[in-house]
């Protein structure tokens, strides 16, 4: 093993023992014997930004993309930018697995083509999940779609300093709809469990368990004033295992199962299917609406008899972000936490659960749900095949090698002598990406002679155990050693990269530091 070649690897190690840890690490920049920084992304320099899902990725490449960017100066300095997937229809950069054919026949879709009205009420923490993922991925809105955000605190550095969030403006905007009598359908998104949950702080992590069961107590009785039946469930589980075995933290995603109630005093003799998945839920709401399920559609309602079928005149769905069900205690927050209005529909109506990881949602097997996948399916009702299971593909069958939006970058890189830069998330769990396809970059970088390649590494501590970072971090920088290609020059968590809620002064410092060698210098 060559020191000299992991030292990146030592630095993460470093920030750890001073307090830092994985999501929220300093940027580390690799500086040279004269303390330059080494590896900057120069004007016209070819990027790969290898990351997944994208909403979160947008505003950073935005910075590097757009001669005019207004958030902050950056000299008019752009770079060639190729992405894995499409961040956003509108960035002008070279797209590896574009947006298959746009899903026809969803949710909101349906009931567009029925002459009724959707509103979708969610704080801005969540806001693009319940627009454009519950969608089929579509940014415009449907005729006779509304769409409520509410802004998430700005006030806090970090959400478990308010754990309840805008849980409570949210359920004010839900009441106010019920009551209008306006929309035939209300769609609410409750984000706090899943943000929490993801931040190491026990006592936090309860208060948002808390906070939502109580803002979901006070839109259900809203519902019952108003005779409106709810669907109440989540899009993947989080809080329920928060500790592993061995009893540390695990902030990331799970493969529980999650909760499906149908809360309604009328409703009380129906029976739910316990064989469902997240595709069931759009067609259980439609036939309750009495709207015709979408050919599109594979999945089933979750009704075992059609009694009740056209039976509700409006409906109120609940999403629970992040609120899987699983009966073991350890770990188990939601368990943990005082939540007597779940406990109480748990009890009084309709109950059963559904699958929300794995092949269920499209993902690999045993791969855990997230919100992008759970939004999708409970809007699509079919089953979707994720973008990493694309990507997969196209690395085992080889056609990987052969895709413009790589090729190209690598080209230029080869005839112009510039650098070819490798930015992304450092993970084997991550939604947001794998660093087994950056590895194949690599490969495919070698075979393609490029002289100089760049890492980027994003680190983040969702889903991995603690100090996870640095062992990825120096996976990397042995994998690049024993290719002969490839060095690690930033290392940063993804709290200054991947923002999604306009915190341009977080993406500033991320910027800085690829771009201008701003942070905390590592010696190489």
């Amino acid at each position: 093993m060559s020191k000299k070649l992991h030292v990146m690897a030592e630095a993460v190690r470093t920030a750890y023992r001073s307090g830092e840890e994985d999501e929220q690490l300093l940027p580390r920049v690799m500086v040279d014997e004269q303390g330059r920084a080494a590896g900057r992304i120069g004007d016209g320099d070819p990027v790969i930004f290898y990351d997944l899902r994208g909403e979160r990725e947008v505003e950073l490449t935005r910075a590097f993309v757009e001669r005019d960017f207004p958030h902050f100066a950056t000299r008019g300095r752009t770079a060639r930018f190729s992405t894995m997937i499409e961040y956003h229809s509108t960035l002008p950069v070279q797209v590896a697995f574009p947006p298959e054919l746009e899903l026809k026949g969803t949710l909101v879709e349906a009931l567009e083509r029925a002459g009724k009205k959707t509103v979708k009420i969610v704080e801005s923490e969540k806001a693009i999940h319940l627009a454009y993922f519950l969608n089929g991925k579509r940014e415009a809105p449907f005729d006779g779609e509304e769409r409520i955000i509410v802004p998430s605190p700005r006030e806090v550095k970090n959400h478990n300093e308010k754990p309840e969030m805008a849980s409570s403006e949210v359920a004010d905007r839900v009441i106010e709809q019920l009551k209008s009598g306006a929309a035939d359908l209300v769609i609410v998104n409750f984000a706090n469990v899943d943000v929490l949950a993801h931040i190491e702080d026990e006592p936090a992590v309860v208060r948002a368990v808390e906070a939502v069961d109580a803002a979901l107590g006070r839109v259900l009785e809203a519902a019952r004033a108003e005779g409106v039946p709810a669907l109440v469930t989540a899009d993947h589980g989080s809080a329920e295992k928060w500790l592993y075995p061995d009893g540390s933290v695990d902030t990331g995603h799970t493969d529980s199962p999650v909760p499906l109630v149908l809360a309604d005093e009328r409703m009380k003799g129906a029976k739910l299917r316990a064989d469902g998945s997240l595709i069931d839920v759009a067609p259980t709401a439609l036939e309750l609406l009495g709207v015709p399920v979408p050919a599109e559609m594979e999945g089933r309602s979750l009704l075992e008899d059609r009694a009740f079928a056209g039976s509700a005149r409006r409906l109120l769905m609940v999403i629970l972000d992040g609120w899987g069900d699983r009966e073991e205690a350890l770990g188990n927050l939601i368990r943990k936490a005082a939540t007597p209005v779940m406990d109480s529909l748990r009890g009084s109506y309709p109950f059963t659960t559904i699958l929300a990881a794995s092949e269920a949602v499209g993902m690999p097997p045993g791969q855990v749900g997230n919100s992008e996948a759970g939004h999708l399916h409970l809007g699509a009702g079919r089953r979707i095949l994720s973008d990493r299971m694309r990507v997969d593909r196209a690395i085992a069958d080889g056609s990987f090698k052969g895709i413009p939006a790589f090729l190209e970058p690598m080209e230029l890189a080869r005839r112009e002598g510039r650098p070819l830069h490798l930015l992304g998330i450092v993970s084997f769990y991550s939604s947001h990406g794998a660093v087994q396809h950056l590895y194949a970059l690599l490969e495919l970088a070698r075979e393609r002679g490029v002289p100089l390649v760049y890492h980027h590494a994003l680190l983040g501590r969702r889903g991995e155990r603690p100090e996870a970072g640095a062992r990825y971090i120096d996976d990397v920088e042995r994998f690049c050693e024993e290719l002969g290609l490839g060095r690690v020059v930033t290392v940063m968590g993804r709290f200054w990269a991947l923002d999604r809620e306009d915190n341009w002064d977080r993406v500033e410092r991320a910027y800085r530091a690829l771009a201008d060698g701003e942070g905390v210098a590592v010696r190489g």
